[in-house]
């Protein structure tokens, strides 16, 4: 593995920003333990098809340019660039949290979603076994769940996946945006090669799974082209179901997202950040409610014109579908997220950043 230099764009939520004097060091994993005082997390947004979800970890190892949740990084008085990437945070004690949650009366067996802010098949999950701990208790208490993820891992647990979907209901998505291995590894350099996903779409399915697949982001310009070729793919393995949303840049994943951009494909930056403002009415992001994981305009139409062309024929239109909605949270463009609506913990995340310094007693 590659090792990237330590690199964070400034953060909003603390006064001063540090510059290296020299070239900066190597960035190198960071383990965090927490305790946390909630894990289930209530999600209160227009856009998204689900209530409830949990986050075994904060940060995420598959290091996507384009990761949405690297904001959220800064609420921790971290960076949202290599910090978010090698800087992770385990909730030790999530599966005991889980089960007091799902264990109270007024508790109504609502579907719950793994995760919204990280991957919960992220490397570190192969040694602590959380989300694994956390989909045990969802078992025990016959709670539907649903799988969200790039990681072949998730195979480990398609034992657990198929008991509860036998005693309640269990869907997982495989996150694919490119079919191209050497631009995914260029743009999601940490993230399993794309036929490794979609041989982990094979795998469940197998163990008799819904399985769907996410073509998310589309970044127009860059891997909107590949399309077809993902659907086809992910037919071809045994995928029911497919959905798609357009690029977001919120916030710091803006700064981080356009310089990986240029490092990897300088050829083809400029057009990519063209057809983004084509969609986006001339912006480069929509922090809109109903609109911000959608696009408009003539480029935008084509582009669903050949998912929907595409879907149709390769058949993927199980009732499970969420097209046009990708199912994770989004943030608008001052860092104003729409997942700490937590139900546990009265603590904001603006409270949370005022206090600059780490501390993680909080969900």
């Amino acid at each position: 593995m590659k090792l990237r230099v330590i690199d964070n764009p400034p953060n909003p939520y603390l006064s001063q920003h540090a510059e290296w004097l020299g070239p900066p060091p190597e960035a190198r994993l960071e383990v965090y333990e927490e305790t946390s005082g909630s894990v289930l997390t209530h999600v209160d947004s227009p856009d998204l098809h689900f209530s409830w979800s949990v986050n075994p970890y904060r940060g995420c190892q598959h290091a996507c340019a384009y990761c949405y949740a690297r904001p959220y990084h800064e609420y921790l008085g971290m960076g949202a660039g290599t910090d978010h990437d090698t800087k992770i945070v385990v909730k030790t004690n999530a599966a005991e949290l889980l089960g007091k949650a799902l264990s109270k009366k007024s508790w109504k067996r609502e579907p719950v979603t793994f995760s919204g802010i990280t991957d919960c098949y992220q490397p570190l999950e192969a040694s602590y076994g959380i989300t694994r701990a956390c989909l045990q208790v969802c078992l025990d208490f016959k709670n539907p769940v649903a799988v969200i993820t790039k990681s072949f891992l998730v195979v480990r647990d398609a034992d657990l996946l198929a008991a509860i979907d036998k005693m309640a209901e269990a869907s997982v998505y495989l996150s694919i945006p490119f079919a191209d291995a050497k631009m995914a590894a260029l743009i999601e350099p940490q993230a399993p090669a794309p036929q490794r996903r979609f041989e982990a779409v094979r795998r469940l399915t197998e163990a008799g799974l819904t399985v769907g697949v996410m073509v998310a982001p589309i970044i127009p310009g860059l891997n909107d082209r590949e399309i077809p070729k993902i659907l086809e793919q992910a037919a071809a393995a045994g995928a029911k179901s497919a959905g798609y949303t357009p690029l977001r840049l919120s916030g710091s994943v803006r700064p981080v997202f356009l310089q990986r951009l240029e490092e990897a494909v300088p050829d083809r930056a400029q057009r990519v950040i063209n057809r983004l403002k084509d969609i986006r009415g001339g912006k480069m992001n929509e922090s809109r409610f109903g609109h911000r994981m959608r696009g408009e305009g003539a480029y935008w139409e084509s582009i669903k014109s050949l998912f929907e062309l595409s879907r149709n024929r390769y058949g993927l239109n199980d009732k499970h579908d969420k097209t046009m909605e990708y199912p994770l949270p989004e943030m608008d463009d001052e860092g104003e997220g729409d997942l700490f609506n937590n139900t546990e913990d009265a603590k904001s995340k603006k409270e949370m950043a005022s206090r600059n310094q780490m501390s993680f007693d909080f969900a």
